[in-house]
């Protein structure tokens, strides 16, 4: 089988067909994931929270998501991988990004995702000239949440709302191949997708968006420390994993486990 490509995943808006996008960050999830028929996979660096159990995703160093990244790419046989530059791999210097998003394609991704607006084009039109694949990411950006005070909403008012639409344009004009809206209003998220010829990813932005991503493990309802407005969960494998693990030590404790079954003679 053949990679999603960027073009054909920019096609995609073309032909109006939405685009599903799923977090994972190893190989046993890839595969099921790509069993599932999932074109796109994002490495993102909310395995920060959701595997590392930390409280945000600003300590996740380079060398931890080329590791995640490393994981997917090497069984992928279908997604378009796309690795999340974290914090202060991009911020201080455009030669800084250049060499880390390199480092990504070099672990296996296609592409990578950074966030912000007018404060990374420079990053994004490097990138870009070097032929390395851009996703870029507005409204609510994770890395900035102690800037924002908090997982909020943004956009909500008029102002705002003006800034990220030209901060999308711009990021268009710039080379993004696509763009993640994160928690913003869906008449905004509309807007956005309206006025730009390629594609928006939405997290909390609404049906409005050319795709949908979301984090795997809450997909399958396995994080539940806590559980945005935006998620739906399709799978409650927690509470199936807590009763299979209870079975199983009720039964190594009665002397059930194991059987002549699981025994050799």
């Amino acid at each position: 089988m053949s990679y999603l490509t960027i073009p054909e995943f920019q096609q995609h808006k073309k032909e109006g067909k939405k685009i599903t996008v799923v977090t994972a960050y190893d190989a046993l999830f890839t595969k099921i994931v790509e069993q599932a028929g999932l074109e796109v996979i994002l490495v993102g660096d909310s395995l920060g929270m959701v595997v590392q159990g930390k409280p945000n995703t600003l300590s996740v160093t380079m060398d931890e998501m080329l590791y995640h990244t490393r994981m997917v790419a090497q069984v992928s046989q279908r997604a378009l991988v796309i690795g999340d530059m974290p914090f202060l791999s991009y911020q201080v210097s455009v030669e800084e990004a250049v060499k880390n998003a390199g480092r990504f394609l070099q672990a296996g991704a296609t592409a990578v995702k950074i966030e912000g607006g007018l404060s990374v084009v420079d990053r994004v039109e490097a990138l870009t000239g070097f032929g390395i694949p851009v996703m870029g990411h507005l409204g609510m950006t994770p890395q900035s949440v102690n800037q924002s005070g908090g997982y909020k909403v943004r956009g909500k008012e008029q102002a705002e709302a003006d800034t990220i639409l030209q901060e999308a344009k711009t990021l268009e004009a710039a080379g993004v191949f696509g763009i993640v809206l994160e928690c913003v209003p869906s008449e905004l998220a509309n807007t956005i997708t309206q006025e730009l010829a390629i594609p928006t990813i939405g997290i909390g932005g609404g049906q409005g968006c050319d795709g949908q991503v979301l984090v795997l493990y809450d997909i399958l309802g396995l994080f539940d420390d806590f559980v945005p407005k935006f998620v739906k969960p399709y799978a409650h494998l927690k509470v199936d994993a807590v009763q299979a693990l209870k079975r199983y030590k009720e039964e190594v404790e009665c002397g059930k486990f194991p059987s002549d079954a699981e025994s050799y003679q």
